[in-house]
């Protein structure tokens, strides 16, 4: 019989974790590209293949990670390849979701220490189509398009309350099959 931990993590620990976390750098650094990671990886059901790498480049034994029900079934094998501790959404340093939160249940961070703030790593349908967006602020000269399947309807408006908090504030990276985009505090995005 198999089991979750029996499901291998990175092929190369060492530098698939740093492909991953290039991806990740480069996403928040283009909020709403696209980049492919985990190709090779086969995560437990639900984890889609971009979820599993960035977890596995982000999260650590050092880490503290809130994950909804809906993936839960992947505990062991991210408790087996990643060691973090969980903690309620409220203190967690990363959110793991199947579904947008509660931003205002999240760690948004303090003035003193925004850095302190969680990240959101949210498995969405699809990227690149579904509803769309306009993206604007740092890392993007000129008013960028963002399509995505798996937001709530009252996504914008949630997003400009989050933006409103800053330097405080949310990360949010998107993950959908092998494919991550990302959206940073400091974006600002319109529907449409």
């Amino acid at each position: 019989m198999t089991t979750a931990t029996d499901l291998p993590g990175f092929a190369d620990p060492v530098l698939d974790a740093q492909a991953a976390f290039r991806a990740v750098l480069a996403a928040l650094s283009s909020p709403g590209s696209i980049h492919t990671v985990g190709t090779g990886l086969t995560p437990p059901a639900p984890l889609a293949t971009a979820t599993a790498a960035v977890l596995l480049a982000l999260v650590d034994g050092e880490t503290s990670l809130a994950i909804a029900t809906a993936l839960q079934p992947a505990t062991a094998w991210l408790a087996f390849h990643c060691g973090p501790a969980t903690a309620p959404m409220t203190d967690a340093g990363f959110v793991l979701a199947d579904a947008l939160p509660d931003l205002t249940a999240v760690d948004t961070g303090s003035d003193e220490v925004p850095e302190r703030a969680a990240t959101v790593i949210l498995q969405v349908a699809t990227l690149g189509s579904g509803d769309r967006f306009t993206l604007a602020g740092p890392g993007l000269q000129h008013p960028t398009q963002f399509a995505v399947d798996g937001l709530p309807a009252d996504f914008a408006a949630r997003w400009a309350a989050n933006r409103a908090l800053y330097p405080r504030g949310i990360d949010l990276i998107l993950c959908a099959g092998s494919r991550l985009a990302a959206l940073p505090r400091s974006v600002t995005v319109r529907e449409g």
